[in-house]
């Protein structure tokens, strides 16, 4: 058993900054912030896929700078442009503020990584493999 607990791996969702790893379990999660131009709320949508993140949807109420313009519109009537996109990922490297409310959320929880960091801090996010061993004593979001 002990063996077991040693050397079995987990796929996680890994956030790197300040010195600080934390990991999230989840297979998807969503990224919200409050776009630094139009003053709006943006939404990604993520899921793990085998090393990668997947970038599936996005979700925004107007136009504007960083709009993606190669993903097909999805339909909807709640007043926000969805758009499906995806696109992998081997690494993202996101800048967290207090001013962009840069917040993770997942079916459980909704974590505002800002309270985790120094404004306009760095955070790579990656998939990882860790043992059990450390996911179990690590940092969990």
């Amino acid at each position: 058993m002990l063996l077991f607990f040693l050397f079995w791996r987990v796929p996680v969702v890994q956030f790197d900054f300040g010195g600080e790893r934390y990991y999230l379990k989840e297979t998807d999660f969503t990224l919200q912030w409050i776009h630094s131009v139009e003053k709006e709320e943006w939404l990604e949508f993520y899921e793990r896929d085998g090393d990668s993140l997947l970038l599936t949807e996005t979700k925004f109420k107007t136009y504007g700078a960083g709009v993606p313009s190669d993903g097909e519109i999805i339909s909807s009537e709640d007043g926000y442009v969805h758009m499906k996109i995806g696109r992998l990922f081997n690494e993202m490297n996101l800048t967290v503020s207090r001013n962009a409310q840069t917040t993770i959320i997942t079916a459980d929880q909704e974590i505002p990584l800002y309270d985790y960091t120094e404004d306009y801090e760095l955070v790579a996010i990656t998939i990882e493999f860790i043992h059990l061993w450390n996911y179990a004593r690590g940092n969990k979001l």
